[in-house]
């Protein structure tokens, strides 16, 4: 056997019917899409999602509405807790999170949230400061710098 000799099974393949072409040819007059209406005219038809004049489920749905804000702000989130691992008085930089394995690289400004607790004294600099990390760096002993955010 060859390529040249390869050919589909007996019955695999049907010709296409072709429309329109006489009676005789046994598809000829409407070509199979029945008398008059939307359907049966050149380039008519109705669209798959259309529901016939009733209202469209897209519109049904009490769901997915409102504003989605086209460029959110966006941050990377370190919480208190995580802080833990620097020794006292260290000073807490964006690049120090990526150095110390808490955030894989910087692509957002850092934003530090306020779950957990802090034993270690620290000077922390980041982008955003909530109030409640903030009362508990500087409970700790430590202080709060907040960077511009590009």
């Amino acid at each position: 056997m060859k390529l040249h000799n390869l050919r589909p099974k007996p019955g695999a393949k049907h010709k296409k019917k072709r429309v329109g072409r006489g009676i005789a040819a046994g598809g000829g007059k409407t070509a199979g899409r029945g008398t008059k209406g939307q359907k049966a005219r050149s380039g008519g038809g109705v669209p798959p999602w259309h529901e016939g004049g009733s209202l469209p489920l897209v519109r049904r749905m009490p769901v997915k509405r409102g504003f989605k804000p086209p460029f959110p702000k966006v941050y990377h989130e370190v919480n208190v807790e995580k802080l833990n691992v620097f020794p006292e008085g260290a000073e807490v930089t964006p690049e120090a999170l990526v150095e110390a394995g808490i955030l894989r690289k910087i692509k957002y400004p850092v934003v530090i949230l306020g779950r957990g607790e802090l034993k270690v004294a620290l000077k922390v600099k980041a982008h955003r400061v909530s109030k409640g990390a903030r009362a508990k760096i500087e409970a700790a002993g430590g202080t709060v710098e907040l960077l511009p955010v590009e």
